[in-house]
């Protein structure tokens, strides 16, 4: 996760330098940034669909390895289309890793011991452009940003040897041909897609990760840009500002994880431990999002774009979490894949969105804020729906009665 967001970001980091040498404007770049998108979800669902078939350990080798073909050609010079054809697919092959991840983490523990552990990968995501930041800012002014990309890619050759040398296939691998051995002996090993992808949890789940995406792709995409090009400061500057909302979130993702696990371990009921509770760090992000809009460039400012900008990040483990709560393992990666892919068309629809609102604005300065206060709302609704539907105790009793009475 670390270097799935690592990939993400750079292009961000770089933004200025390849508006620059590619002549690009707003409106395009943030084409460019969607692109990434566009395939996204197909990723997620083909090869999260996968996971019932082919060991994962073999599935996440298989993708960094597009992850660093894809990037190749980024190291010399590029035309739009060949850096858009390059995101793209390395959009396919990241969509899936956050599922994948999940579905690792998972089958390593109880249900009642996963939000932390899941809290500590999902820290990664954060970790990733925390490290990333300074460090490729400073490769790409003194070097280019091609340069940025060939950091990348060798860091994805250390990591497949690792992985290669140091994965271990899951307990639960090998014991889903028995579910009565298993963790998940009460969950219905084969309800239908079409009743778990409607239950009252998985819906909330998909609301408020969807409007939570929303702000990550622009921390991704327009943060590095907004720092540097709507609030005026400098490229080596805005590289460690932008340090300070990755570095709250990796904190917060675990404390959040460990937080759900403590409540959870002394019978607090899962609808608090993780709906409340992940609906909450929304709402709060949401809001500081939209107050960030309302006041003028200093540290207050820095402060709330600092929350607005890592407290969603915190809810993403824990709410997913809540899906292996009610779904059998021999499904979860299907359903795990299929959120990831209604959650990144947010993706899809974001950087679009603000690069016309800065590019049509009669300043960037407002034409980023208003793209920022309509997340800030949009965070706000999606955490409020997830504090209504999220009850993983109660929604899986009725999968259970629904598969009962289908057979």
């Amino acid at each position: 996760m670390l270097l799935n967001f690592a990939d993400k970001a750079v292009l961000g980091f770089a933004g200025v330098h390849i508006m620059k040498d590619l002549g690009l404007t707003p409106q395009q770049f943030g084409m460019v940034q969607s692109a990434f998108f566009w395939l996204f979800a197909v990723g997620a669902i083909v090869i999260g669909a996968l996971t019932s078939k082919i060991n994962v350990r073999w599935l996440l080798f298989a993708v960094m390895l597009v992850w660093i073909v894809t990037m190749l050609p980024l190291l010399g010079p590029v035309s739009l289309i060949v850096l858009l054809a390059c995101r793209i697919m390395l959009g396919f092959a990241e969509g899936p890793a956050f599922a994948l991840a999940t579905h690792v983490v998972h089958s390593w523990f109880p249900p009642e011991r996963r939000a932390l552990p899941a809290g500590v990968v999902a820290a990664g995501a954060s970790i990733g452009p925390l490290i990333a930041a300074p460090t490729l800012t400073w490769v790409i002014v003194t070097w280019s940003w091609h340069a940025a990309f060939g950091v990348l890619i060798a860091a994805g050759l250390v990591w497949s040897i690792a992985w290669l040398l140091l994965g271990k296939d899951a307990p639960e691998s090998v014991t889903t041909r028995n579910p009565e051995t298993t963790a998940a002996a009460d969950l219905p090993a084969e309800a239908p897609y079409r009743v778990l992808l409607t239950t009252g949890t998985i819906v909330g789940i998909a609301l408020l990760t969807f409007f939570s995406y929303w702000s990550t792709t622009l921390k991704i995409s327009w943060l590095p840009l907004f720092l540097s090009d709507g609030l005026g400061y400098d490229t080596i500057t805005a590289g460690r500002l932008i340090t300070l909302p990755y570095a709250v979130a990796a904190v917060a993702s675990i404390s959040a994880g460990l937080l759900s696990n403590t409540l959870t371990a002394r019978g607090v009921s899962r609808r608090i431990t993780r709906g409340y509770l992940t609906g909450g760090l929304v709402v709060a992000a949401g809001v500081s999002m939209f107050l960030f809009t309302t006041i003028g460039t200093g540290p207050l400012q820095m402060v709330l774009i600092t929350l607005a900008f890592s407290l969603n990040t915190a809810a993403y483990a824990v709410a997913f979490v809540a899906v292996g709560d009610l779904v059998h393992p021999k499904q979860r990666g299907t359903i795990l894949g299929c959120l990831v892919a209604f959650y990144s068309m947010a993706g899809v629809i974001a950087p679009l969105l603000l690069g016309h609102f800065v590019g049509d604005a009669a300043d960037k300065a407002s034409g980023y804020g208003q793209g920022f206060a309509i997340t800030g709302l949009l965070m706000v609704f999606g955490g409020l729906a997830a504090t209504f539907l999220v009850r993983p105790d109660r929604d899986a009793v009725k999968i259970s009665a629904r598969v009962e009475v289908s057979k």
